[in-house]
């Protein structure tokens, strides 16, 4: 089977040191599941809680057919494959699956394959919460030799505020370019949008500009902003080669914002791996690089503005030994608290991996060592971000160790409350919107920042609603039995 990604491609560079953490015991930690390879391997990719009040994730292999799968896990554990890939002759299917997966408003989960498909450059897929797995697009309908349309995604998707779905391909594209030829890989990258029933545009193909200072290889996906634009990274080219911040209109015109590696010593960081989250109070965004920052080059936090304006938060390996890990490449979660959340692949007190949590100021908190148990028992290498779910607590995955050492799903309470998560998060008078949360059953009332909204429809996990004519931007709110819980993200409300 090839296995090529931009993981396998990355290396580390020297760069100044500076940073303080905070190191704390170790939280409430459990193993959920682990891997035996029949029922997956080697999950790269974060989880996703959806309206059943269940998480959903990928492995890159394993599976029946041995080239990866979809699973549905409980909170508690209880973990079933709904899909393994390859199932057919020739993989049409895809297979190799490196992102996670996003739940649109109709129900359905979307994601891609990094291989396979009809053209064996990978896909786009819809899957049913039953497991009915529908291929939208292969990618490389070749114009001669050049995959215009883009080849081999290594990121998920997002669903955008007018429905439709935006992602990246890793290669590819409208620009054969050596810089970014990989064996018979050719083109740089493309970023692309396609409807839900499979219509798919490519909007952008990196190295576009001579030298690629418009960045290539996007790995990390993509995020909208509040102002509609959508922003993401490079992880290569720009000035220096090193990796790039955009934004991109849903038109398809594209800005560079910041190239990495622009501090002498790349104290900035470089090759920028995960997606971005905004900060949807002062709009600005966070994100991380695998490499770069102090003299070990094992990664940093950084914030840029909507203008371009970075600042780099936290250097990993401040630490002797790198006891506060290395190489962040997965991205971080914004959580009930204001605090951000993320992992790194490395380092930490047993060298398997940390989870952290960082403020919006830089204190970094280490929260959890991997490798702490015999054998790597509790995992390591948790290569994709946790992901915070409406009873508070994280959850994640390791792409190694656990019991039989293809990887585990992991479960960590640092004892926050509950809170409710909306879907979409923003929308114009009338859109239906679906409250995500645990114990709804039996709620009294539904508010969009003080305004009385209908419950439609209420289940344990989920209540359907419409966004109320007097609505204005600002936190959801749900009245149950239990208490009064609040959405871990304001409604926008769109004109």
């Amino acid at each position: 089977m090839e296995q090529i990604n931009w993981r396998r491609r990355m290396c580390a560079v020297l760069a100044l040191c500076t940073a303080m953490a905070v190191v704390l015991p170790a939280q409430t930690f459990a193993t959920l599941h682990t891997f035996d390879g029949t029922d997956g391997a080697g999950p790269f990719a974060g989880l996703v809680q959806a309206t059943t009040g269940y998480l959903y994730g990928t492995t890159s292999s394993g599976g029946a057919n041995g080239y990866g799968t979809v699973f549905e896990i409980t909170p508690n554990g209880s973990l079933t494959t709904l899909y393994s890939f390859c199932a057919q002759g020739g993989c049409p299917d895809g297979y190799e699956p490196l992102a996670g997966l996003v739940q649109a408003t109709n129900g359905d989960f979307y994601g891609t394959t990094y291989s396979g498909g009809a053209n064996s450059s990978g896909t786009v897929f819809k899957i049913a919460p039953t497991g009915k797995l529908t291929t939208l697009y292969s990618f490389c309908h070749q114009d001669g030799d050049i995959c215009t349309d883009g080849e081999r995604p290594e990121s998920g998707l997002v669903q955008a505020a007018n429905g439709d779905l935006y992602g990246t391909t890793a290669y590819g594209g409208a620009n054969k370019n050596a810089a970014c030829a990989f064996l018979t890989l050719t083109g740089c990258g493309t970023i692309f949008r396609i409807t839900a029933s499979g219509t798919l545009t490519t909007l952008y193909s990196f190295c576009s500009l001579s030298e690629c200072t418009d960045g290539e290889g996007p790995v990390g996906g993509l995020v909208q902003a509040t102002n509609g634009d959508f922003y993401g990274t490079t992880l290569e080219g720009g000035n220096s080669g090193l990796g790039t911040v955009f934004k991109i209109t849903a038109s398809g015109t594209l800005t560079t914002l910041y190239s990495f590696c622009s501090q002498a010593g790349c104290t900035d960081g470089q090759r920028p791996l995960g997606a971005l989250v905004q900060d949807t109070t002062n709009g600005d965004f966070y994100g991380t690089t695998q490499f770069g920052g102090n003299s070990s080059g094992y990664g940093t936090v950084f914030k840029i503005t909507l203008s371009g304006a970075l600042t780099t938060l936290y250097r990993f390996c401040a630490q002797s030994g790198c006891t506060d890990g290395t190489g962040p490449g997965s991205g971080l979660v914004p959580a009930s608290n204001g605090d951000l959340y993320g992992a790194t692949a490395g380092g930490g007190a047993y060298g398997g991996g940390t989870v952290f949590s960082i403020t919006p100021s830089g204190t970094l908190t280490t929260l959890y060592n991997f490798c702490s148990q015999s054998g790597c028992a509790d995992g390591e290498d948790p290569s994709a971000a946790v992901v915070q779910a409406t009873n508070g607590d994280f959850y994640g995955t390791t792409s190694r160790g656990g019991a039989d050492g293809y990887g585990t799903v992991f479960s960590l309470s640092l004892h926050l409350g509950q809170f409710v998560e909306l879907q979409p998060t923003s929308g114009k008078v009338g859109t239906p919107v679906k409250i995500l949360g645990n114990n709804l059953s039996g709620a009294t009332s539904v508010t969009f920042n003080g305004c009385p909204a209908p419950i439609e429809v209420s289940s344990k996990t989920v209540i359907t609603t419409a966004v109320p004519t007097c609505a204005t931007t600002g936190p959801v709110q749900v009245v149950t039995p239990h208490g009064t819980l609040t959405s871990n993200v304001p409604f926008r409300v769109l004109p």
